[in-house]
C-alpha cells in the first residue's frame, strides 16, 4: 500500500513539497539551561505575534539540519521526556527508520521552532502514523513551546486532522501529563484512550531520604549493602563525550554477561542498537541530556550505566555490569540507585524513574505506579477504520495475556520433553 498523498495542513501552511521540507533553519540560539523559562504575562499593549505555519517534514536531511532549533524547544517544552530528544530521535531514525516513512510534523512562528510531532507512517496492514523511537523507547510525547502551547497544540491538531485523513494515528508510551494529551483532547474526530505500559517512579532525593520510605529493617538491610560497597572501594566516573563508543562498547558487553542465561532482550545485543546507544548517548553527553557513569574496581570497569535526562526528569536507562560483583555480595541495583539518587538531586529534576517494568528489585523501594497512556486518533470519516483497529491492539492483549499465563505450564513442559529426550539419550 502506498504512502498518502501529502495535502496542505492549514489554510497558510505549505503542502510537504521540496520547498517546504528543505526550509532553511536560522535560529540558532545558545542553551545556557535545562529548566524552561516562566513566559512572562502578555498584555493588551504587546505587539501582535505572528501568525502560525505547520509544515510537514519527510527529508531526513531536514530532520538532521533541524537539531538546534528541535533542541532548543525540547527545553521550552516542560513536559518533555529525554525520549524527545533531537539526539536520541535523529539517531533511532538512522538505525531504525524506513525511506519514504518519516512524517514530522512541525509548527512555526516566523523562524522559531515551536511545536513538533516526531512520527512515521507503517502498515499494519492499515496505515497508522506512529511515534519515532519505537520499543526501545520509554515515552513518547509532541513538543510544545510552554510560552503558547495551547495555541500550538491547536494548530498541531489541525495539521495532523489533514494528515490521517486515510489513516489511524497511534500514539504510544505517552507518560500523564503529557503534551500530546492536549491534542488528544483538542482532536475533532474519533479518538479513543487505551493503558500502555506500567512504569515506576521515585521523588528526587538523596539515597538516605529514600530509604525513610522503607520499613526499618529494610532500610538497615541496605545500609549494609551500602557498607559493602563502600568496603570494596567501588570508583564512579563520568565519562566524558569523547570516550562514549568505547564506554558504551563496554556497557554492552557488561549487559550482555549480566543477562547471559537468563533471557536478554535480544535488540541490546544487535549492531543497530549499539550504533544508535554510541550516537545518541555521545550528543546527549555533550548536551548535558545524559550520563554515562563507569564504576571501577581494582582498576577495572566492573560495571556501567546510562542516565537520561530532560527538564524535570532523570532515569535510568540501561545498565552491564560483571556477575563477579553478584559474586562479591555487591547490590548493583543499589550501587546504581545511589549515583542516580544523586546525580538527580544535584541537578535540580524532580522525578527519578525507574522506567518501564514493575521487576521485583524495583519494587524494594515502594515506587509509585504510573501508567503510560495510548492516544488514539483517527480522522472524522475514519471511525470505522479505528474501531477494527482498536479490536486488533485489544486482540492481540488478550492473546497476550493468555500467553502469559500459560507460560509456566509451556516451561514444565518444555523441561520435561528435555528430561525425556536426555533419558532416551541415555539408553
Amino acid at each position: 500500500m502506498n504512502a498518502p498523498t501529502p495535502r496542505p495542513l492549514d489554510a497558510r501552511t505549505p503542502t510537504d513539497s521540496p520547498q517546504a521540507t528543505r526550509e532553511p533553519v536560522t535560529t540558532r540560539e545558545p542553551v545556557t539551561t535545562r529548566e524552561p523559562a516562566t513566559p512572562a504575562p502578555r498584555t493588551a499593549a504587546d505587539p501582535p505575534r505572528a501568525p502560525l505555519r505547520v509544515t510537514l517534514c519527510r527529508d531526513p536531511r531536514e530532520f538532521q539540519a533541524l537539531g538546534p532549533q528541535w533542541s532548543a524547544l525540547h527545553r521550552r517544552c516542560r513536559t518533555a521526556t529525554p525520549f524527545q530528544s533531537h539526539a536520541w530521535l535523529h539517531s533511532w531514525w538512522r538505525s531504525y527508520g524506513t525511506g519514504g516513512r518519516l512524517r514530522l510534523l512541525l509548527v512555526r512562528r516566523g523562524d522559531t521552532l515551536v511545536g513538533a510531532a516526531p512520527l512515521m507512517l507503517v502498515h499494519r496492514p492499515l496505515p497508522v502514523l506512529v511515534p519515532l523511537g519505537g520499543q526501545i523507547s520509554d515515552f513518547f510525547d509532541v513538543l510544545l513551546d510552554d510560552d503558547c502551547a495551547d495555541e500550538v497544540a491547536a494548530a498541531l491538531v489541525r495539521g495532523l486532522d489533514r494528515l490521517a485523513r486515510t489513516c489511524v494515528v497511534d500514539l504510544r508510551e505517552v507518560r500523564p501529563g503529557g503534551a500530546a494529551e492536549r491534542v488528544h483532547r483538542l482532536w475533532p474526530g474519533p479518538r479513543r484512550r487505551m493503558d500502555d505500559s506500567v512504569c515506576l517512579e521515585l521523588p528526587v532525593a538523596p539515597l538516605p531520604e529514600l530509604m525513610e520510605r522503607l520499613p526499618s529493617r529494610n532500610a538497615r538491610r541496605f545500609r549494609a549493602k551500602l557498607r559493602k560497597i563502600e568496603s570494596l572501594g567501588i570508583e564512579e566516573r563520568a565519562v566524558p563525550a569523547q570516550e562514549v563508543p568505547h564506554a558504551v562498547d563496554n556497557l554492552l558487553r557488561l549487559h550482555g554477561m549480566q543477562w547471559r542465561g537468563r533471557g536478554v532482550t535480544p535488540e541490546h545485543l544487535r549492531p543497530r542498537f549499539a550504533e544508535h546507544l554510541v550516537r545518541a548517548t555521545r550528543q546527549m553527553v555533550r548536551d548535558g541530556d545524559a550520563v554515562l557513569t563507569e564504576y571501577r574496581m581494582d582498576g577495572r570497569v566492573v560495571a556501567a550505566d546510562v542516565t537520561l535526562m530532560s527538564a524535570e526528569l532523570a532515569g535510568g536507562y540501561l545498565y552491564g555490569a560483571d556477575p563477579q560483583l553478584r559474586a562479591r555480595k555487591v547490590d548493583i541495583t543499589t550501587m546504581l540507585l545511589r549515583h542516580d539518587a544523586r546525580q538527580a538531586t544535584e541537578s535540580g529534576r524532580r522525578v527519578l524513574s525507574l522506567l518501564r517494568g514493575t521487576e521485583p528489585y524495583k519494587q524494594h523501594w515502594r515506587p509509585e505506579t504510573v501508567t503510560n497512556q495510548r492516544l488514539l486518533l483517527a480522522g472524522r470519516g475514519a471511525g470505522p477504520l479505528l474501531a477494527l483497529y482498536v479490536a486488533a491492539v485489544e486482540g492481540r492483549r488478550r492473546a497476550g495475556e493468555t500467553l502469559h499465563r500459560q507460560l509456566p505450564a509451556l516451561r514444565r513442559l518444555r523441561a520435561r520433553l528435555n528430561s525425556l529426550r536426555a533419558d532416551g539419550a541415555g539408553r
